[in-house]
């Protein structure tokens, strides 16, 4: 399958490796295509490095890794490339001020999945991926026990062809949490993801759902 990262970050490099590595087609879009780093990741990895809007023709299905409070900027360009097609979204609309922990641009009554189902009407959104470090996305491993992904948005079968991805990159653990407006409960899950990781000083924690 085709796969085009919308994104060349650590979350998109790393998801971008992971999904190589099982085998599918990657491109990654980015406003640098010529940034040497990512000519290397390009030497070292098989993946392809172009512009947004070659990246999403490109891609089957999409992931969306850019910055979470760029997706309307972004965005409605690519509406006709994407539509039709499930976009994955693993973004949170963090916004960072000065010396003070981060907080959302949109919540309660509204999520960034939600603003980018918006920005793209005509393609399947889900939200997933979003709550944990971008080194641990792809064959997750934890001593204490299994992680929990959760995933939310309002196509089923696309939620169907993200679960069997998330399965190849090692998700055991994935809860369908329904609709994208369940995006309002996993964002602000990623603050807390944060917070814990500043108190404990340590980035390599997850969520885990634990069953009786």
């Amino acid at each position: 399958m085709k796969v085009g990262i919308l994104g060349s970050g650590d979350v998109a490099q790393s998801l971008g490796k992971g999904i190589a590595a099982i085998g599918h087609d990657v491109m990654l879009g980015t406003r640098q295509p010529d940034k040497q780093q990512l000519k290397d990741l390009a030497t070292q990895s098989g993946i392809k490095i172009s512009t947004n809007a070659q990246t999403a023709a490109f891609g089957e299905l999409i992931i969306l890794a850019i910055k979470g409070t760029a997706t309307e900027e972004v965005l409605p360009g690519l509406q006709s490339d994407l539509a039709g097609k499930v976009v994955i979204d693993v973004t949170n609309p963090l916004v960072f001020g000065d010396n003070s922990a981060p907080g959302l641009s949109v919540g309660h009554t509204d999520s960034g999945g939600e603003v980018v189902q918006r920005l793209l009407p005509d393609s399947k959104v889900v939200k997933t991926l979003n709550t944990i470090s971008h080194a641990h996305m792809v064959q997750p491993s934890y001593q204490q026990g299994t992680p929990t992904m959760f995933m939310a948005g309002n196509d089923a079968d696309a939620k169907s062809q993200v679960d069997k991805l998330l399965q190849a990159l090692g998700w055991q653990d994935i809860t369908d949490l329904g609709g994208i407006e369940n995006s309002r409960l996993t964002e602000p899950l990623c603050l807390l993801w944060v917070q814990y990781g500043a108190v404990n000083n340590t980035w390599d924690h997850a969520f885990a759902v634990l069953k009786k």
